[in-house]
């Protein structure tokens, strides 16, 4: 598998793939601060669970990287500001939540250190938490590649790939996989309305890696599981609770339920870091609303009423009844979901 370079970094500077000009125009922007990061998470210029969190990691060390050193106290209070500013930008996405707490954990242990030498171990955290990402990403391209046959014809929503995470990607590190051994994958890849993520992240992702994909608007999916012989579903995650159910983009919730209805196996890739195992199930996730300017006027163009009222939540939860199994860099979860993820999640 190929990684894409989402998230670059030293200790000088770090830079990211614009995500909202692709895939007319692939740009790298430099970050200079925690403000910066903090406006690309919320403006999607980086977007995907993991990614989200390996950003805000970075975004953490970019907030306090040119802090003074002479006083210890005043830059241990503004770490603590910037890692309450990054935790505001998103809701849902608990990899950012986790994110942050790892870097919290590294200020709590460590308050007795010099400015200079807790800077430097946020940075390596950070890294660290951008690396085991993509050792995940390998590992659930590996554990799900053997679900997907030679021949395969599969439906994907939103964007899982490399752009939304570390390199790999979640839901798409098993195709990805599958094709670096030679199968053929056919993907149909949803548009992921209001923001086109699947038509224009998914589509351009799978074209960089030579895959055969054709896209969809998210309401022909029902009929082309009906006249085409679908093998599977695969999305990502954003937030997953104790009993399995699962926060993804808006859109997913009705994919499973048509996948159910059409008796094709639905599955979900994420890194075990978005299991919540504080929520019992997906009545307790919170979800992000958007700015209604995305649905009324997306990409500069009005396309509805000026006035008119709008609705516009930015995922949705699938029950844990329509998911066939949950791949993670663990191995793959099947139903019941509860108590396997309380003892992975326990150990």
């Amino acid at each position: 598998m190929r990684k894409i370079e989402t998230i670059q970094f030293s200790p000088e500077s770090v830079s990211i793939i614009d995500q909202c000009l692709l895939p007319t125009e692939k740009k790298i922007i430099e970050l200079a601060d925690h403000l910066d990061m903090g406006e690309a998470i919320k403006r999607l210029a980086i977007r995907g669970a993991p990614a989200i969190g390996i950003a805000a990691a970075f975004g953490v060390y970019l907030g306090v990287k040119s802090e003074d050193e002479s006083d210890s106290d005043r830059f241990f209070t503004k770490c603590d500001e910037v890692i309450s500013y990054l935790r505001g930008t998103r809701p849902t996405a608990i990899n950012l939540f986790w994110a942050l707490d790892e870097v919290q954990k590294v200020l709590d242990e460590n308050r007795s250190r010099g400015p200079a030498e807790v800077k430097k171990l946020i940075y390596d955290k950070a890294v660290e938490i951008y690396e085991d990402d993509l050792d995940r990403g390998m590992k659930i391209g590996e554990f799900g590649e053997p679900l997907f046959k030679d021949g395969a014809n599969v439906i994907t929503h939103c964007n899982a790939g490399g752009l939304a995470t570390s390199g790999y990607g979640t839901a798409l590190a098993p195709l990805f996989m599958a094709h670096a051994k030679g199968k053929r994958i056919h993907v149909y890849a949803d548009e992921t309305r209001p923001l086109l993520q699947g038509a224009r992240l998914t589509t351009w992702e799978l074209m960089e890696q030579g895959m055969d994909v054709t896209l969809i608007s998210d309401n022909m999916a029902a009929h082309v599981m009906k006249v085409k012989t679908i093998d599977a579903v695969i999305v990502g995650s954003d937030r997953i609770t104790l009993n399995g159910d699962v926060a993804n983009k808006i859109g997913t919730y009705s994919l499973a339920i048509n996948a159910k209805e059409h008796g094709i196996p639905f599955y979900v890739a994420a890194p075990f870091s978005t299991i919540d195992p504080l929520l019992e199930s997906g009545n307790d996730i919170p979800i992000e609303e958007r700015d209604p300017k995305e649905v009324t006027e997306g990409f500069g163009k009005r396309t509805a009423p000026e006035g008119v009222k709008v609705f516009s939540p930015a995922f949705d939860v699938t029950p844990h009844k329509y998911i066939s199994g949950i791949i993670t860099e663990k191995g793959v979860i099947y139903p019941p979901f509860r108590e396997k993820i309380e003892k992975l999640v326990n150990n």
